[in-house]
């Protein structure tokens, strides 16, 4: 019997367990890797040995088909593993996953061989994805190749009992990489124990870079963080924290159940979490009402501790602003930090960490990434073809037999080297899945973003079709594509989208299928006052809503506000709904001044958790335009607290565009109303749109397996693409 089976098989122990189980049963036969399946012949019990496998997998494997035939060669006593072949290419890459426990008892062994080494992992954990260069996954085609196996390790590599039989990382001391350290300007520093003298370093307060699997982190204790901010020139922007333990969690964080289950998961992702009152969480997370924390995940992050009396660390991306994560010694050096803990095994593929919030039991990826990357989603699309984003939080996507693969995270494509990032990414994932050839590619409508030179080109070369997709369609497209579902009426709420009039869209209503999508409905527009200078200063919102509604004009006088009256009728429109909250926050003096991506809505959030809707305020909807001004007329005149007048306001903007998607989606027999776009982010407002929804007896839809926001886009772009070259 030939027994060909697919799904994550590669790199997670999947062979030796094959190998177990056939010996146990006393079959003969062999098993081999080759490129998209596992292959095994047996010589009898099909039956009784899948059932076996499929109940005894290794932690990290999946099964997703299995297919049985008769085979014609002659089977050899015993049972072997065989070297891989080339074959072909396919779905089974697998993701890195943080250091497990058995690994974690060796490392903390004073009589163990691999005592406090910081590369210790086996078939159930550790780096694979950002280690791979190619398929099979054997030792050859990963950044482990140059490092030779002692002859300790090779013992266990060929022992069917050990863990790490046939696993293809396999280090110690004596054979594997090693951290090192580096001074300020790149001198090398001495030290017995590097990682020991980077944590007294770290207890001392100094700012120091340290070199993890996917790529580099900017690490310092937590009362150094004043100096980092200063140094890092992010004054406000939140920061990753890595903590101890659970108990470290507890001080820091609220979590609920789910965010402890998303927290403490072998993918090790950020996971925003409310905050506790302890003081210095406010220097974590300016104005925010959440702290982002994460487990260790590395073996060096478990050693760290280990050195350090602190319970918390900062730990977030090494990168120069506007440029993706480092990955070397000398981009490193250019961030300037004071000492750098850094180890000589090549990163592969980078990759930042993932990013979650908890909504219930979805999980809203803000970054989908390293642990999460490549985790491939049913779609049933027919073909090839490639999503290259939008213009923020880039992805990759790619769509090859009937499977959605997306990149890691990318970044802004400001700059070229993210473009180039993204361009890697893509070659990668394509060369990783054998698709050599392509039917359609999708980007966005927007004419000024950089990254359509790249779709251009990539079309150009491939020979297929260029498909433009309007940025809300993308959106929720890739809704459709994460919820499994093939229709819904959605609401599409971001900051920004070119939308089909050439105007910036972002409070919208579509009917969406894959085939085509219509505005429902939208909010009213307003100027942004000097396009981009209004996202960045959100006093220009608050002064256009003013001037719309007959209101008194704030902040700007004389001239300068006579200039700005000027441009009311010059500038682009804006339908945003997050923009409308970035005017919100700006009205209540929360946040007057944008220092990064959504800082004046995230700022918001707080009080509208807080908020009750006690009072009077509605949106009209007539023509499926919502009255934003006179809302906003509204919100000026109200009395109350900050928190109840914003809530209210933002509750009744909500109920317009609810009741416009109820009326579409009952019209057209749709039993589902969705939510997405970066606003879907703030869980204040899901819950808002989850409860209206479910009270007019239809079903809310969320995501759960794609980004909210612009990560997600690509997905979308993808496969409105390849439907329109499929019909």
């Amino acid at each position: 019997m030939w027994i060909a089976i697919r799904g994550v098989v590669q790199g997670v122990g999947f062979r030796p367990t094959v190998y177990r189980i056939a010996t146990s049963m006393g079959l003969n036969g062999w098993v081999q890797n080759n490129g998209a399946d596992v292959l095994i012949a047996i010589d009898r019990d099909a039956d009784k040995f899948i059932n076996r496998l499929q109940s005894e997998l290794p932690p990290l494997a999946r099964i997703d088909s299995i297919q049985v035939t008769d085979g014609d060669d002659a089977i050899k006593k015993g049972f072997h593993i065989i070297p891989s072949s080339s074959g072909e290419h396919g779905v089974g890459i697998p993701n890195d996953s943080a250091v497990c426990d058995d690994c974690l008892r060796e490392m903390s062994t004073p009589s163990n061989r691999r005592y406090m080494y910081p590369f210790t992992n086996c078939t159930n954990c550790g780096a694979r994805f950002t280690i791979i260069e190619d398929l099979p996954y054997d030792r050859s085609k990963t950044s482990m190749s140059k490092f030779n196996m002692c002859k300790d390790c090779k013992a266990e590599y060929d022992d069917a009992l050990a863990r790490r039989f046939h696993h293809q990382t396999i280090s110690c001391p004596q054979c594997g990489p090693h951290y090192y350290l580096l001074d300020h300007d790149g001198t090398p520093i001495e030290a017995d124990d590097p990682i020991a003298h980077f944590a007294e370093q770290m207890r001392q307060g100094r700012i120091g870079v340290a070199k993890s699997w996917g790529g580099m982190h900017i690490c310092c204790s937590l009362p150094t963080i004043p100096r980092l901010r200063e140094w890092y020139h992010r004054d406000q922007k939140p920061f990753a924290v890595m903590i101890r333990d659970i108990e470290a969690l507890r001080k820091y964080g609220n979590p609920n159940e789910h965010e402890v289950e998303l927290i403490t998961s072998f993918h090790r992702p950020v996971v925003l979490i409310p905050q506790t009152d302890e003081p210095i969480n406010e220097l974590i997370s300016p104005g925010l009402d959440n702290v982002g924390l994460f487990l260790p995940y590395t073996e060096m992050h478990h050693i760290l501790f280990s050195h350090l009396k602190d319970d918390a660390l900062v730990m977030t991306s090494a990168n120069t602003p506007g440029d993706p994560m480092v990955l070397d010694d000398v981009d490193a050096l250019d961030l300037k930090a004071e000492l750098y803990l850094l180890h000589d095994r090549k990163i592969v593929n980078r990759c930042d960490d993932s990013v979650v919030r908890s909504f219930n039991q979805n999980v809203f990826f803000l970054r989908k990434s390293r642990g999460h990357i490549p985790s491939p989603i049913d779609v049933g699309l027919k073909g090839q073809a490639v999503g290259i984003g939008a213009q923020e939080n880039l992805t990759g996507a790619v769509i090859n037999d009937g499977k959605l693969f997306t990149t890691q995270y990318i970044g802004d494509g400001t700059s070229p080297r993210v473009i180039d990032f993204l361009e890697l990414s893509i070659d990668y994932l394509q060369r990783l899945l054998g698709v050599s050839e392509l039917d359609a590619i999708g980007m966005d409508l927007h004419p000024g973003y950089s990254n359509r030179k790249l779709a251009k080109e990539i079309a150009s070369d491939a020979g297929a079709e260029l498909v433009e997709v309007q940025h809300h369609w993308a959106h929720a497209a890739a809704l459709l594509l994460d919820a499994g579902i093939d229709e819904t009426v959605c609401l599409t709420l971001d900051g920004t989208g070119y939308g089909d009039d050439g105007q910036a869209w972002g409070g919208e209503v579509i009917h969406t299928t894959l085939d085509n999508y219509r505005r429902v409905a939208h909010l009213e527009g307003f100027p942004l006052l000097g396009g981009e200078m209004a996202v960045r200063d959100p006093r220009r919102l608050v002064f256009a809503l003013s001037a719309k509604a007959d209101l008194p004009l704030p902040y700007f006088r004389d001239n300068e506000a006579t200039i700005l009256m000027k441009l009311m009728d010059k500038s682009i429109i804006s339908t945003g709904f997050g923009r409308i909250l970035d005017a919100v926050s700006c009205y209540f003096e929360i946040c007057q001044k944008r220092t990064y991506d959504g800082e004046p809505a995230m700022k918001l959030e707080p009080y509208l958790a807080r908020g009750k809707r006690n009072i009077p305020m509605k949106a009209e909807l007539r023509s499926g335009v919502v009255n934003t001004t006179d809302t906003f007329r509204q919100l000026v005149a109200s009395k109350g607290s900050i928190e109840d007048r914003a809530y209210s306001f933002t509750a009744a903007l909500l109920e317009s565009l609810v009741d416009a998607a109820a009326d579409e989606a009952i019209s057209l027999g749709i039993d589902n109303i969705g939510l997405t776009g970066g606003v879907s982010y703030n869980t204040t407002i899901c819950a808002i749109v989850k409860s209206m929804v479910e009270n007019r007896g239809l079903r809310f839809v969320c995501p759960n397996r794609l980004p909210n926001g612009d990560g997600g886009i690509s997905s979308g772009q993808a496969a409105v693409a390849l439907k329109k070259v499929e019909s």
